[in-house]
């Protein structure tokens, strides 16, 4: 399908606000992934462009990465319940972030996951429970032109290769 090559994480985006039915649309897709046991432990909490939750918010991204996501239409924690599906939350919740991430493509609109957080600030901000982890960020919007990033950015907003298939497929035992 054309959306699996067409689709990249920029760090370009345009300073507006994604609606609350573009967000709800996003997670619905992320909604019905495949779920060990179907225990489903994900959460997606999120703060739109301008909204009451930005500020908080924008203090769970390090310093590198806040440099470019604030300007997306949204910020999503995707969330992950340690204890509903111990050892399979991480990956579960990956797979409903995939989801997510092709939803939002399909809208039209460009996402960017990042691992680069503040974790004391994120668990302050969305005032979480010992039991619920932050997997990541992701920062949703439409995509903006290259150039409105600082220059080391801006030479990276292209698509990232791919290693080839033979590298990350074998037959038998493992052979990487």
């Amino acid at each position: 399908e054309p959306q699996f090559l067409e689709r990249m994480s920029p760090r370009a985006f345009v300073p507006e606000a994604v609606t609350p039915l573009q967000l709800q649309q996003i997670v619905e897709a992320a909604r019905w992934a495949p779920s060990a046991s179907n225990h489903q432990p994900w959460h997606f909490a999120y703060a739109l462009r301008g909204d009451a939750h930005w500020d908080a918010f924008s203090t769970i991204p390090n310093e590198s990465n806040r440099r470019w996501c604030l300007n997306a239409g949204a910020l999503v924690a995707v969330l992950s319940n340690t204890e509903a599906s111990p050892g399979k939350h991480a990956f579960d919740t990956g797979c409903a972030w995939g989801f997510m991430a092709l939803q939002a493509h399909a809208l039209g609109l460009a996402t960017h996951a990042m691992a680069g957080i503040d974790m004391p600030a994120a668990r302050h901000a969305l005032q979480l429970p010992p039991q619920w982890t932050v997997q990541a960020l992701v920062a949703v919007g439409q995509r903006g032109p290259a150039d409105t990033l600082p220059n080391d950015l801006a030479e990276r907003e292209t698509a990232s290769p791919r290693k080839p298939l033979a590298e990350i497929l074998s037959a038998g035992p493992f052979n990487g």
